[in-house]
């Protein structure tokens, strides 16, 4: 069985641990279904410390499926992936896993009790314990809503599509996960066009190369005004950089116009 080495799981480690998602399903990609899940892995992942790097979206095709999973698990310290587990005839992503891992799958008797505690024997049904297939070698995830289980195997966790399915997958599965640095973000609204904000912002972000630095526009009460986002692992680091942006609005003569936002965003940081 090949898989990744995987890192010690549990508290702060690395500075920086990264994470590819991949969604499943032809619907998403047809327009039928909107994906209700990608801002919420990438919020989860952002407060737990791994670094959300790139989204795939896949359809019911398994040599697809099994050739996005081998292609990020290599440069990703983690791969979530998300649809495609349910006991339908094209949920084939446990299968696609399998594949990617060159591993067996059946029905796993783990799974099987699991989901005993919510279907009685003459319920079980061959399309339901399509959701007991697990590829072998890998570990259970917890599903308290429906009971059919999710897995993950060398560094791929695959979990149901269904949102609140997903989450509470999400919640078990986290505590294993390695994790980095927290990413820290201070947010300072001004009510001035993303242009006018552009070139100032520019010249800071070549002052602090380590800290990212973002402006994204919003349309409020008829006036154009932009939200100056500045991001680091660093908190001190992070402060200096947020007091050198108010230097820079108060030289522009823009500070008047500004105002903290998001989370304990201050002009000392």
């Amino acid at each position: 069985m090949e898989q990744n080495h995987l890192p010690q799981a549990g508290g702060e480690g690395q500075d920086i641990v990264t994470a590819a998602l991949i969604v499943i399903g032809d619907e998403i990609l047809s327009g039928r279904t909107r994906d209700r899940n990608i801002g919420y892995i990438a919020d989860y992942m952002t407060t737990i410390g791994i670094r959300l790097r790139e989204v795939r979206v896949v359809g019911d095709i398994a040599d697809e499926i099994a050739g996005a999973v081998n292609a990020l698990r290599k440069s990703h310290d983690y791969v979530f992936t998300t649809g495609g587990i349910g006991p339908t005839h094209d949920d084939i992503t446990a299968d696609s896993v399998a594949k990617a891992f060159g591993v067996p799958i059946d029905v796993d008797e783990r799974a099987v009790a699991l989901m005993r505690e919510r279907y009685e024997a003459k319920d079980l049904t061959e399309t339901r314990l399509r959701m007991a297939r697990i590829p072998q070698g890998a570990e259970l995830i917890e599903n308290s809503v429906s009971r059919a289980p999710g897995f993950m195997i060398g560094n791929v966790i695959v979990m149901a599509g269904v949102p609140r399915i997903m989450q509470v997958m999400l919640d078990d599965v986290a505590p294993r996960l390695k994790t980095g640095r927290k990413m820290l973000t201070k947010s300072v609204r001004v009510d001035r066009p993303e242009g006018d904000m552009a070139p100032g912002l520019a010249r800071l972000q070549e002052k602090f190369p380590d800290v990212s630095m973002g402006s994204y526009p919003f349309f409020d009460k008829g006036k154009l005004g932009t939200n100056l986002v500045l991001r680091s692992t660093d908190e001190e680091r992070l402060g200096d950089a947020l007091k050198a942006l108010w230097e820079m609005l108060e030289a522009q003569g823009v500070a008047d116009l500004a105002r903290a936002a998001g989370q304990g965003d201050n002009r000392s940081g």
